[in-house]
Formats: structure tokens, sequence, C-alpha cells
């Protein structure tokens, strides 16, 4: 396994080989950068770092190493211990600190770890930074004299907080979803959505059925929310009457809901839901990846707002939002990003607007659901030899697809009337992704089936 360094940060599997794993020596190299390129924007005075990690069995081990390093880099550390991905980017901003480092490797199974870097802003670092931070990793560094060394300013929670200022936002009703007396399964794959998720929950007045709770970092499944990772969940549902399901990934930053009868509300649709209901409340436009259904479009529209969609990778969303003045974004993971509270991916406010919303409109999860168009999405991959050019490949398929609504932002995506694909390569490895959206399952498989004999043909393949 290659150590992979991208725009979502530091990230690999924890053991062996330096380079190739996420190492001791590697976490102690990164962290290194990173402070001093937040020193080098800082040069006068003592940088200040928010740390948080999730529960995952090597969560203390990098933490502790983190928290080391920043210091004998000369820089000043506030522990949050367990946090949220959402929650340590908010201390950013309320510790009025200078960046943050989140320890997670977010969907990832057990074995991997990652670091995640943010700026003054508790967003994450830009494509250029990020370059920034991988070229120090590779300089010599002098590290500060004993009186210039760092120190841990607090070790404190921060769950509370984040939950705090959550409920005390002017489109979450408290009082409405209290009303409703809901009664909710949550499943949180044993990490840190185990604890903030059931608290946010019981202020709100739900009634809480815990699975995979514990935060132990010993997760009961595959931790990415996608249906089949999520048979349990409906079981229980139904089991105990319900009225439905919400399921975090390890990080606590996607969001997916499970419906009344144990079917999937679609992770796609938890940004669509929660747009619905801000846009009901506000027009204004909105923001997804290019990969993210065409449900939001519509939602918008509809609405009287403007959607536009960025390049994969939540930076990029975030950047976009700033641009069109976005009232609400995301991605189609179940990321819903509201800049009220913070630009971030946040199931906290995601889960406290959409129970909101359902409280307010008086339906159960299936009825809800079925109050949005109909997409279904399908993808796929196809394995190139390394001596193929993938661009070349991308700009051949671009021309001959000229003639419809072309996006080149992120690989290559075409808009069809009725559907779409969207063409992306890999950073890593000689591979064309390949993701359709139609109104049926069996035409958006085809549809991939036809640009992926399209593009072997290209190869001869």
């Amino acid at each position: 396994m290659t150590l992979i360094k991208s725009i979502s940060g530091i990230r690999g599997t924890i053991g062996g080989a330096a380079g190739e794993n996420l190492t001791p020596i590697d976490v102690v190299k990164f962290t290194t950068a990173y402070a001093r390129l937040i020193k080098s924007r800082n040069p006068q005075r003592r940088i200040r770092i928010v740390v948080g990690r999730d529960a995952r069995l090597s969560g203390e081990l990098v933490a502790d190493l983190v928290e080391g390093t920043l210091l004998a880099a000369g820089a000043d550390v506030i522990d949050l211990g367990m946090c949220t991905t959402p929650g340590t980017e908010m201390a950013v901003i309320t510790k009025r600190a200078d960046g943050g480092i989140i320890i997670t490797a977010s969907h990832n199974p057990r074995q991997w770890n990652a670091l995640k870097l943010l700026n003054a802003e508790g967003e994450f670092l830009s494509d250029e930074e990020g370059k920034q931070v991988l070229a120090m990793a590779e300089e010599a560094y002098d590290y500060p004299a004993i009186d210039e060394i760092g120190k841990v300013l607090s070790r404190e929670d921060f769950n509370e907080e984040h939950i705090r200022q959550v409920l005390a936002l002017p489109l979450v009703d408290v009082e409405a979803v209290r009303s409703r007396k809901f009664r909710v399964v949550v499943d949180a794959v044993n990490s840190i959505g185990g604890v903030v998720i059931p608290r946010l929950l019981e202020e709100l007045g739900c009634e809480v059925i815990r699975l995979n709770c514990d935060p132990t970092g010993e997760f009961a499944h595959n931790p990415e929310p996608l249906p089949e990772n999520l048979t349990e969940i409906s079981e229980v549902i139904v089991r105990e009457g319900a009225d439905l399901g919400i399921v975090v990934d390890p990080d606590v930053d996607r969001l997916a809901f499970v419906n009344e009868d144990g079917s999937m509300f679609v992770e796609e649709y938890t940004l669509v839901a929660v747009a619905d209901y801000i846009l009901s409340r506000k027009v204004g436009n909105t923001v997804s990846n290019l990969s993210s259904s065409r449900a939001l479009r519509d939602v918008t529209e509809r609405h009287g707002g403007c959607y536009a969609a960025a390049a994969v990778g939540e930076v990029n969303v975030v950047t976009k939002m700033k641009e069109t003045g976005a009232v609400i974004g995301g991605e189609g993971n179940g990321g819903v990003i509201y800049p009220e509270l913070h630009y971030g991916r946040d199931a906290l406010v995601g889960t406290a607007l959409f129970l909101t919303y359902l409280a307010e409109k008086g339906m159960k999860m299936t009825e809800l659901r079925k109050t949005y168009p109909a997409y279904f999405a399908s993808k796929n991959k196809i394995q190139l030899t390394p001596a193929i050019d993938v661009d070349k490949v991308l700009v051949e398929m671009k021309g001959r697809y000229a003639h419809e609504q072309v996006t080149d932002i992120d690989g290559v995506k075409i808009d069809f009337a009725e559907n779409w694909v969207h063409l992306r390569k890999s950073n890593t490895e000689p591979i064309i992704r390949v993701y359709t959206e139609a109104k049926s399952m069996e035409e958006a498989e085809a549809l991939a089936q036809k640009f992926m004999a399209e593009i072997k043909s290209i190869c001869n393949l």
C-alpha cells in the first residue's frame, strides 16, 4: 500500500515500511512541515494549533506523535481528544487558532489513519497549500531551541459546544422536533459519532436506540455508510418500530438516513432534503460536486435559486460556495455544508436541520423521499495499462461530445437531457472512473456500459 498524499490529507495504513504506510516517521515529517507552513504566515508570534481525533484504534498513538511534534516545532496545542471532524473545524474558529489537525481516515477501514490539515478558518488547506506541505516535508529542518518549544494550552472536550451551536441556529426548531418525539436508531460504527449524535438527539427530545455507539474504534462493519453495510440497522428499525435511522462515518462528516420501513433514504438525498428545507425559508444558491445527484439542481431551481457544480473535493465545493454565495451545499456522499454554522461537512447540523424539516412536514420518511425527483446512480471503473495516456483519452471523449453540455474542471462530465456521465481519472492508478445517473438503474448502467465500451475502443482494449 502506497502512502496517499492528496487534497484530503496524508493517508495510509498503520505499520510497515516508511513511504508505503503511515508510519511514526511519516507523522512527524508531515506534521513538522505543516507547522512550518502555518508559522511562515505568522512569523512574529507563537502559533496555536487545535488537534482532534476520531476513535479508531491508532488514534491515540498518532495524536501523541502529532502533539509532540507540534510542540517541538514551536507551536502551542489545544488538545480536543476525541472529537468529530466538523467539531475540530469549528474549534479552530471558536478558539481563534491558526490551524488544526484532524486525525482520522474518515470512512476507511480500521487499519487506516490520516492527517487532515486545516487553515485558520477551520477549512481544509487548498491544493497549492497542500503541495507546499509535501515539498517542505522533504526539506532539512532545524527545530527550535528549548526556550522556543510550544506548550499544551488546554485539554478539553468540544463536543458539547458543537451541539450547543447547532441547536442555537435560527432554522433549527428544537420545540418542533421535540413535539414529534421521534424514535431514532443510531449506527455510529463504534466511533465518536456514538457519543455526539445520541447527545444531540436527546437534546431534541428523541428516543435513541443505540447501535454500535461505543467509541472503541472496533468498527462493527465496513465504516462507509453504503446500503450493503447497513443491513443491521434496517432490521433494528423495523423490529423496534422506529421512525428513522441515522448513520454516520467514523469522523461524523457524512450522514445517511434509513426510512421507517428499513429502506434507504439514499445518501445522495441527505443534502437534497436539507437544501429543500433551507431554500423553503431563504431563496439562494446551492453547490455540490460534479459527481453528485442532479436532484439538488432540480430542487434548487424549483425554489428559484441557481445551482453550480464544483470539482470533487470538499475544499473545491467550499470555494465554489463562497464564489456563488450559496446558502447550502455539500457532496452527494451525505456531506452537508451549512455556512450559517461553518464551511465544513457536518452530520450534526445535517441531522438537526433534517429533523426540523421532517417535523414541520409531518410526514414519514418514505413519504418525504417520494417528494424528490427519482434518480439512480451507477459507479464503475476501467483499469487501463500504464502505457495509456489517460488525459489523452479524456480529451478524446470531450471532443466526441463537444455538441453536448460538457464540463471539464474535473475530468469530463457530459450532461444529456435525461441523464449524465462523469469520467474521472485516478491520481494514483491508471484508472478511469465512470459515474452515471439516470431515471432508472437500468438506464444508468446501460449508459455506463456504453461509455466504457467507447473508452475501451479508443484504448484498443
